[in-house]
């Protein structure tokens, strides 16, 4: 009972954090320049605040259809997810072309990869699609968004890149993949016991509030890359102008 009521509190939370994200980008007008980040908090609210609960008020818990769409709406998630750590990558790679072109290759390989090894499972499990393809399918991706995010973090320290906003939005991505990858580990080591799925029902709320308020804080107290550059020119431009004696 304490559990369920601690996460149904965590998630009210954190539709109150997708909110307020979408606000502070609209407020201070960051939308247009992290259109990626926007629509994708958009896309989440949408599915936690109106989708799923509709369908879970309207079909109930147990039925076949709010499960379908749980699922469906999940791999919808991690396609925008996969998406968004694309956009990360081009964003990193803003002065490297010519290693844009071959990430973006990369990428494209890397999804398709993904894809095929899922569907060896429908292969061999046709009779359940959403019960095992898209249950396989989703969580492939998440894994590989993680491992992705984890080297976009890396190729940054590499590039030596400055991009203190960029950073922070990638570090809360990393938060947000390490859910479902814990999930499924404590599913593995426990054999799926009882404590471990009301484990599991807090540690992937927990992660989507750790990346919005890193979030968060990115979009309220990191200034721009663009306002750092014209801070930094101030002096240079200062120093110019003062006439020698």
């Amino acid at each position: 009972m304490k559990d369920t009521v601690l996460s149904f509190g965590l998630q009210y939370v954190i539709y109150g954090l997708e909110v307020c994200v979408i606000a502070a980008l609209f407020c201070r007008a960051r939308w247009k320049r992290l259109t990626s980040p926007f629509l994708y908090v958009i896309w989440l609210a949408a599915i936690d605040i109106l989708a799923r609960p509709y369908m879970f008020h309207h079909y109930g818990l147990n039925s076949k259809v709010y499960a379908y769409f749980y699922w469906l709406s999940d791999v919808a998630l991690a396609l925008a997810a996969f998406a968004l750590v694309g956009a990360f990558f081009r964003r990193a790679c803003e002065s490297e072309e010519r290693m844009w072109r071959f990430l973006r290759l990369l990428l494209s390989f890397i999804f398709i990869l993904v894809l095929g090894i899922s569907s060896f499972t429908l292969l061999r499990n046709y009779d359940h699609l959403f019960t095992t393809f898209i249950y396989e399918f989703g969580q492939n991706l998440y894994f590989t968004c993680l491992v992705l995010n984890t080297l976009l973090y890396l190729l940054m320290q590499q590039l030596e890149s400055t991009d203190d906003e960029l950073g922070l939005l990638v570090c809360g991505m990393g938060i947000q993949f390490a859910g479902p990858a814990a999930c499924l580990a404590l599913l593995y080591l426990t054999s799926g016991q009882h404590y471990a799925k009301s484990l599991i029902g807090l540690i992937s709320p927990l992660c989507t509030f750790g990346m919005l308020v890193t979030w968060l804080y990115a979009v309220v107290h990191v200034p721009p890359p663009e306002v750092l550059r014209a801070g930094e020119n101030v002096p240079a431009l200062a120093n110019a102008s003062v006439p020698r004696s």
